[in-house]
C-alpha cells in the first residue's frame, strides 16, 4: 500500500512535462484497451456469423432463396462473408439477362466480390493501425518523459552543494515511472496488434477461398444459361 502511495506521489510532484508525458501515455492505454475489446467482439462476432452463413450455404438450398432471406433482413446478424455473397449474386443476376460472354460475365461477377471483400477486410482491419502506433511510439515517449526528468533531476543536484541519495533518488524515480507507463500502455497494444492481424489474415483467406468456391458455382450457372442460349 506504501508503495503505491509513493508512486502516485511521485507522479503528482513529477516535473509538470514529465506530467504531460504521463497523462499522454494514460490517454494512449485507455484508446488501446477501448480499441482491443471492440476489436475483439467484432472479429469473434465476424468469424461466428461466418460459420453460420457458411452452414446455411451449403445446407441444400437454393442461392436465390439465400439471397431473398439476406435481403429481406431476416439474418441482420450475417456480416463480412454474407456481403461477399451478396455482391457475387446481385452481379450474377444481372449479368443473367444480357448477352455478355460467359467469360466477361465470370470476371465481373469475381470483381465484384473482390470488392465486397476487400471492404469487410478494411472494416476488420479499423483500428489496428491505431494499436501499432501505441506499441511502437508509447516505450520511446515514455524514454522522453525519463531523460527529462533525470536532466531535471541532476540540473536539481547542481544547484546544492552536497548531494545525498535521499536527495538524488525522488527525483530519478520520478523519471522512470515514465518509462514503466510507456511500457504500459505499449505491452498489451504490440501483443493485441499481433493476434488481431492474425485473426484478420484467417479471416481474409475464408473469405477468399468462399469466394472461389462461389465463382465456381457461378461459372456453372453462367456456362449453362450460355449453352442454352447457343442451342
Amino acid at each position: 500500500m506504501n508503495s503505491n502511495i509513493s508512486i502516485f506521489q511521485l507522479m503528482l510532484h513529477a516535473h509538470p512535462l514529465v506530467q504531460v508525458v504521463l497523462a499522454l501515455l494514460l490517454i494512449a492505454s485507455v484508446l488501446s484497451w477501448t480499441v482491443i475489446i471492440s476489436k475483439r467482439a467484432l472479429l469473434s462476432r465476424t468469424e461466428k456469423a461466418a460459420a453460420s452463413f457458411e452452414n446455411r450455404f451449403w445446407s441444400g438450398g437454393t442461392l436465390g432463396d439465400l439471397y431473398e432471406n439476406l435481403r429481406r433482413g431476416r439474418d441482420k446478424s450475417d456480416e463480412g462473408l454474407a456481403q461477399v455473397f451478396c455482391a457475387g449474386y446481385e452481379e450474377f443476376t444481372r449479368q443473367q439477362g444480357t448477352q455478355v460472354d460467359a467469360d466477361d460475365a465470370l470476371a465481373s461477377v469475381q470483381r465484384q466480390m473482390r470488392v465486397a471483400q476487400t471492404r469487410e477486410i478494411e472494416r476488420l482491419e479499423g483500428g489496428l493501425s491505431m494499436l501499432a502506433t501505441i506499441g511502437s511510439t508509447s516505450p520511446y515517449v515514455g524514454l522522453f518523459g525519463t531523460v527529462w526528468g533525470i536532466m531535471n533531476a541532476f540540473i536539481a543536484i547542481g544547484n546544492v552543494k552536497q548531494a545525498t541519495l535521499a536527495a538524488v533518488a525522488p527525483g530519478i524515480a520520478e523519471a522512470l515511472i515514465a518509462t514503466a507507463v510507456g511500457l504500459f500502455a505499449a505491452i498489451p497494444a504490440v501483443i493485441a496488434y499481433n493476434f488481431f492481424t492474425s485473426r484478420v489474415d484467417r479471416i481474409e483467406t475464408r473469405f477468399g477461398t468462399f469466394a472461389e468456391e462461389m465463382t465456381g458455382i457461378i461459372e456453372r450457372g453462367l456456362r449453362g444459361a450460355s449453352g442454352s442460349r447457343a442451342a
